[in-house]
């Protein structure tokens, strides 16, 4: 069954706006960040996830983490962070379409830190925000049953992606599928879902905004609740990766080098021959002689193999 929600006006200019900024991002190679900024993204957002969730861990303490370097704070807080190292370092093993995925991904993301990581609740429980019960999850013999629906709707459901991976959000808070961790393993699995057709999500650091909006984030899910569908937190979401999206753009004045250059076409031509010319198509900023440079050098570096002379000049990526 479809869970409820109806495309409104908002949605559908969100998701107008956020195609957009991928067509300029593409355009400008900024889907791909260079390899330093990838690593400061990820931090960023291993850093905001799990401090929305009360870890104390600073930007700073989890670089030094994946320097395997000693930091002092609670083994908890520590804990989690080596956990979620490990998640994003296997981001791309996992299927976003898979149950059993989501399982093992919780599993890696929780270990040490419940007893059943991994495993679907199958006990009730409610999330309480102070004295105040804020939401009574779905029975617990209901949550197998709810979750293999909702995978079923984001495989065979013909709406657009960035909508699914809205839904997908918000239904699986709401249902609370695990003891402990639904959290950071929404945000996660949002982040994977996406991935899928759209490469820039998997540097992009939406967790960061909403740590910066986090009690907006929470009535969000309290007032799709109370509505009985996901839409005002569609809307919600919509806007925070459209805005993630501008934060690229805006701070990425992006210089592509040789090298950089080079290997982004070896990703778009795969085992294809092309020419200077198809080479440069791809780069429409480049002049001739940067485009033969470019060539010149990853021939010399044993990356291309040159096939002709002159205008029938051919090359191929080993």
């Amino acid at each position: 069954m479809k869970p409820p929600y109806i495309i409104t006006n908002e949605i559908v200019t969100l998701v107008a706006s956020i195609s957009e900024k991928i067509g300029e991002i593409n355009a400008s190679h900024l889907y791909k960040p260079a390899t330093e900024l990838r690593r400061k993204n990820r931090i960023k957002t291993i850093q905001s996830s799990l401090e929305i969730e009360g870890n104390t861990l600073t930007e700073e303490q989890i670089t030094a983490l994946l320097d395997n370097k000693r930091v002092l704070a609670s083994l908890k807080d520590i804990l989690e962070v080596q956990n979620a190292i490990k998640i994003y370092e296997q981001l791309n093993s996992f299927n976003p379409y898979q149950l059993k995925d989501l399982e093992k991904a919780h599993k890696i993301l929780m270990c040490g830190l419940i007893d059943n990581a991994g495993k679907l609740r199958t006990t009730n429980v409610g999330i309480v925000k102070g004295s105040k019960v804020e939401h009574i999850a779905p029975s617990g013999t209901m949550v197998n049953g709810l979750m293999r629906n909702l995978f079923d709707y984001l495989k065979k459901d013909n709406d657009l992606i960035l909508i699914k991976s809205c839904v997908f959000h918000y239904e699986f808070e709401f249902i609370h599928p695990f003891l402990d961790g639904n959290g950071r393993m929404g945000r996660l699995w949002q982040t994977l879902i996406l991935m899928q057709q759209y490469p820039v999500f998997e540097f992009l650091p939406i967790e960061s905004l909403i740590k910066q909006k986090q009690n907006d984030y929470y009535n969000t899910l309290s007032e799709s609740d109370k509505k009985g569908n996901s839409t005002p937190f569609i809307e919600f979401m919509l806007e925070i990766i459209l805005e993630s999206l501008d934060g690229l753009l805006q701070s990425q004045s992006i210089t592509l080098r040789t090298e950089d250059r080079i290997f982004l076409f070896k990703e778009k031509i795969g085992q294809n021959t092309f020419s200077r010319k198809e080479y440069m198509q791809n780069f429409k900023n480049i002049s001739a002689p940067t485009a033969s440079r470019d060539l010149k050098w990853a021939v010399e570096q044993n990356l291309l193999i040159k096939f002709g002379e002159f205008r029938l000049t051919e090359y191929q990526f080993k």
